[in-house]
C-alpha cells in the first residue's frame, strides 16, 4: 500500500516537472491570446516553464476581467496548458448623463470597450438610457425580449419603459406587462403603442 502511493507520488511529480511549451487559448472574440494568459497568471513569450508552482489561485486572475464569464485551464499531457474561456457578448449600451458610455452584457456586466470593437459594431448594439430611478435590470430584460423586432433603444422614467425598434414604438407602465404584448408591435408597424396593464 505504501510502495503504490509512493509510486503515485513519484509518478505524478515526474509529469508536473516536466515543463508546458505550449499554451492554446479558445473562446476569445474580445480578449487577445496574451492577455489571456496574462490574466491566467502564465508566463509570457514562448518559453517553457513549469507546471509544479502553478495552481488554481493564479488562475482566478482569468475571472478578474469583466469579459470572461468563466474559464477552464487544464493540463494536457505531456507539455500542453489549455485556458477555454467563455467571454460575455455586448448585449447593449448604456448612455449615461455626462458619463461615458459603457457596453453591457446579458447580465448587466459593465465591459470596457475593446480597441478590437469596430464603432461599425458598437452602432448596431441598441441604446439603453434614462432618468430617474435607475431602471437597468428592467431595461435589459425589455431589450433582451424585442431582440427580434431589431430593438433600436430602450428609455426608462419613473412612468415607465419605451423602446424603438425597427418598426415602430412602444409604451409600457408595467415591465411584466409590455413583455407579455410585446407581440403588437409587430401587429402594428410603423404605429406607436402603448401597453397598460388593464389592456
Amino acid at each position: 500500500m505504501l510502495g503504490a502511493a509512493v509510486l503515485a507520488g513519484l509518478l505524478y511529480l515526474s509529469w508536473a516537472q516536466v515543463p508546458v511549451r505550449q499554451v492554446v487559448v479558445s473562446g476569445n472574440t474580445h480578449l487577445a491570446a496574451d492577455e489571456v494568459r496574462r490574466l491566467a497568471g502564465l508566463p509570457a513569450g514562448e518559453s517553457p516553464f513549469g507546471w509544479l508552482y502553478y495552481g488554481r489561485w493564479k488562475a482566478k486572475g482569468l475571472l478578474t476581467s469583466p469579459w470572461i464569464a468563466s474559464a477552464e485551464v487544464t493540463r494536457q499531457f505531456p507539455d500542453t496548458v489549455r485556458i477555454q474561456v467563455n467571454e460575455r457578448q455586448p448585449l447593449a449600451r448604456w448612455r449615461r448623463t455626462g458619463q461615458p458610455e459603457l457596453l453591457l452584457a446579458e447580465d448587466g456586466t459593465a465591459l470596457p470597450i475593446r480597441p478590437g470593437v469596430t464603432a461599425g459594431n458598437l452602432a448596431m448594439l441598441p441604446v439603453i438610457s434614462g432618468w430617474g430611478p435607475e431602471r437597468l435590470s428592467e431595461a435589459l430584460r425589455l431589450t433582451r425580449a424585442l431582440s427580434r423586432y431589431t430593438v433600436q433603444s430602450v428609455t426608462y422614467t419613473p412612468s415607465g419603459l419605451s423602446a424603438q425598434t425597427a418598426s415602430g414604438t412602444a409604451w409600457g407602465g408595467d415591465l411584466e406587462t409590455f413583455v407579455k404584448y410585446a407581440g403588437s408591435i409587430g401587429m402594428y408597424p410603423n404605429k406607436q403603442i402603448h401597453i397598460y396593464p388593464w389592456g
